[in-house]
């Protein structure tokens, strides 16, 4: 299958050492159901007009735009006044630091993508980067300019190659206190833990990605191939029937009961870092 364009071009640099690197999007959404906006009738596609509550349809080189800095005030910034504080790319990816990968809150992590050595003479300084991160067990964090906008990287080995994610700054994740202050602190029923721990254990297994689809997502396709085929029909999910728990040591034995035993010849996947996407590589031995 072809790569397709890369989404960004430059180098990786650690320290002195350099290689020209591409970065292809890790992830594909083209197969995500899309609806097109269509007049009832005639099925031509709508055209979203601009309008002026007051002028009515406007032209839209007479939109600026604006920054609503309190209800219903704004400080206009023109075209040129944006283009004036954009960043330039620089084409190099400069590794700052190295961090083990679990101290990086999964808050943070965002969109993969595939970095590759762009071209054969790159091959061997990637591989040199890629091998002594390897070995030491970090992940590099550096900073790219994409579309304008400074975006900090961790970098990660993954097999022959190397995953870089952009991370979320500060200001885009929010503080978990403000959600969790309010449940309280009291400590469960021990026994009920236990119950809750042999259920946990019974439903242990690798992961599976070919077992987790989009159940909505695939009815979408259901109806439009059968629409297609002239036909129409209403398409349901099944749902989980709501259940009042009463008595919740009862509903824990109940479940127990009902819990489907391990796979036979599986062992449970192990258990990721808390804090972590993807468990790092090993770090290496002392001495």
């Amino acid at each position: 299958m072809a790569a397709g364009r890369p989404t960004w071009q430059g180098h990786l640099r650690l320290s002195l050492v350099t290689c020209p690197v591409a970065m292809y999007t890790a992830t594909d959404s083209r197969g995500d159901v899309h609806f097109n906006m269509l007049h009832k009738k005639t099925h031509n596609r709508i055209r979203m007009i601009p309008t002026d509550p007051d002028l009515g349809p406007i032209e839209r080189a007479d939109i600026v735009k604006g920054y609503e800095y309190e209800k219903g005030e704004y400080v206009v910034i023109t075209q040129d006044e944006i283009d004036s504080v954009r960043l330039e790319s620089t084409r190099t990816i400069d590794i700052e630091r190295f961090v083990p990968a679990n101290e990086i809150d999964r808050l943070y992590w965002d969109n993969p993508y595939f970095l590759v050595p762009d071209g054969k003479l790159a091959a061997e300084a990637y591989g040199v980067i890629r091998e002594a991160m390897t070995k030491e067990g970090q992940v590099a964090l550096g900073r790219v300019v994409m579309h304008q906008r400074e975006r900090l990287l961790a970098i990660e080995p993954r097999d022959n190659g190397m995953v870089a994610w952009s991370l979320r700054t500060r200001r885009e994740v929010r503080d978990a206190a403000s959600y969790f202050d309010a449940i309280p602190e009291k400590k469960p029923d021990a026994a009920m833990i236990q119950i809750a721990q042999k259920i946990i254990e019974q439903k242990e297994g690798p992961f599976d990605p070919e077992q987790f689809n989009d159940r909505y997502e695939d009815a979408l396709r259901a109806l439009i191939k059968e629409k297609q085929k002239g036909k129409s029909r209403k398409v349901t999910v099944e749902e989980p029937a709501d259940t009042n728990v009463v008595d919740l040591m009862e509903a824990l034995r109940n479940s127990l009961g009902k819990a489907p035993a391990k796979a036979a010849g599986k062992k449970p996947a192990a258990k990721a870092p808390a804090k972590t996407a993807h468990k790092a590589a090993p770090r290496k031995k002392a001495g």
